[in-house]
């Protein structure tokens, strides 16, 4: 299903008492750590890293398993796309030091001397407890670089959204790779700052050349431009820093940010942001051999938003990498009638973070921009993804991977 708004449909509330005590989950390739995308060529590493707030030692596990282009399971067994073991013990684990808030630090890298992924595609990583209950998982995707993938980013042309919109076009380049029907062969997914909610797939080719698809779509590939993502700093964590009002030390560091407003109705304001994503950091300490994973604090971060009313028949989320881009209880805000604001507060380690704000209806679809505004001048950044699968073939291989941004002055 093509989805030509970012009005997400259907979106489950997940309310797990796993996601209280499970934080900073990230997965991230090994060997490029300015790259927060989990997309790493075949035979490349992945580290998967989470805390456990907690900080009893649990015997957690990590399970892999394949996926078609659409993330349904796919009908390989896992011996056709692993060597070794595809569930295993995750043994690397750590306490924290001089901090406030205890946890345990837990990582694992994929693949591993006993899980060799040997097949390009989708991947779904679960980790499970002793109890064999997911505690969370995690996409990833392992790609083969057979194809060039050109990906550009223009202003809208619909002439109803221009001010509000990006179209994306891209171009896959094939040579020395014989592709017969791609129509039925090729398969692709586009999506926005590496946020899977926005994802647009089911798209055709409109010219196919010898040895190059061309999709130089005008409406199929629209995109709301959004906004520049909101920040906070909290490296230095006993000071107030980077839109950190005020920070008090009580049983946990509480950081209060200074209190937001709407942006839809005001205009475009560059401010530079990272997408969505996170840092993990801490400058208090003298952290050497990345120790910022087991000496950096957590902090309660107040979240405020300036709202003279609340929205009908609506709820106010906090939004951004930080949790996966989900929407739970723990990230939901509650209206303060007499403060006439919405208000959270949610557990963050120490680093710098991107966020915004996001409205769910009564329909569970999802309003990216009601809140923060969409503007075409917005930098994004877009990634498509190329799946194969040929006629006799029973999995789908990904077989190249673009990234592009948008430009406001092309």
């Amino acid at each position: 299903m093509i989805k030509k708004e970012l009005l997400l449909i259907a979106i489950l509330l997940t309310v797990s008492c796993f996601s209280q005590k499970i934080k900073t989950v990230q997965l991230r390739p090994k060997n490029n750590p300015t790259s927060y995308a989990p997309i790493v060529r075949l035979g490349d590493v992945l580290k998967l890293s989470f805390d456990d707030l907690e900080a009893d030692s649990k015997e957690y596990q990590y399970k892999i398993e394949h996926m078609t282009h659409n993330w349904k399971p796919s009908n390989i067994p896992s011996n056709q796309y692993i060597e070794g073991f595809n569930q295993n013990e995750i043994i690397n684990f750590s306490n924290s030091f001089n901090t406030l808030q205890p946890y345990t630090h837990y990582t694992v890298e994929i693949p591993n001397q006993n899980t060799i992924i040997t097949k390009s595609g989708n991947y779904l990583i679960s980790v499970i407890n002793d109890n064999y209950d997911v505690v969370f998982t995690r996409r990833c995707i392992f790609y083969e670089d057979i194809t060039t993938v050109g990906v550009a980013a223009f202003r809208s042309r619909n002439a109803t959204t221009t001010n509000k919109q990006q179209t994306v076009q891209f171009i896959i380049n094939h040579p020395g790779l014989q592709i017969n029907t791609p129509t039925q062969e090729i398969n692709v997914s586009l999506f926005q700052n590496y946020d899977w909610n926005t994802v647009i797939t089911n798209l055709q080719p409109i010219f196919i050349k010898p040895q190059q698809l061309i999709y130089n779509h005008t409406v199929e590939t629209n995109f709301w431009g959004g906004n520049e993502f909101l920040n906070f700093d909290t490296k230095l964590i006993r000071n107030s820093s980077l839109n950190v009002a005020k920070v008090e030390r009580k049983n946990l560091y509480h950081s209060y940010l200074y209190t937001d407003e709407p942006r839809a109705d005001k205009t475009y304001t560059y401010n530079p942001d990272i997408n969505g994503q996170f840092v993990v950091r801490t400058t208090e300490r003298d952290v050497v051999d990345n120790r910022d994973y087991t000496e950096a604090d957590y902090s309660l971060v107040h979240f405020s938003l300036d709202v003279f009313e609340p929205f009908e028949n609506k709820e106010v989320f906090v939004y951004g990498a930080f949790n996966n881009y989900q929407l739970s209880e723990e990230n939901k805000m509650n209206y303060d009638f007499s403060q006439k604001i919405y208000k959270t507060t949610l557990p963050f380690k120490q680093g710098f973070y991107n966020y915004s704000y996001v409205t769910l209806d009564k329909k569970n679809r999802v309003n990216l921009h009601e809140i923060d505004g969409s503007f075409y001048q917005t930098e994004n950044e877009y990634t498509v993804i190329v799946y194969y699968k040929p006629f006799g073939e029973i999995y789908d291989r990904v077989i190249g991977v673009g990234n592009g941004y948008f430009n406001q002055n092309r």
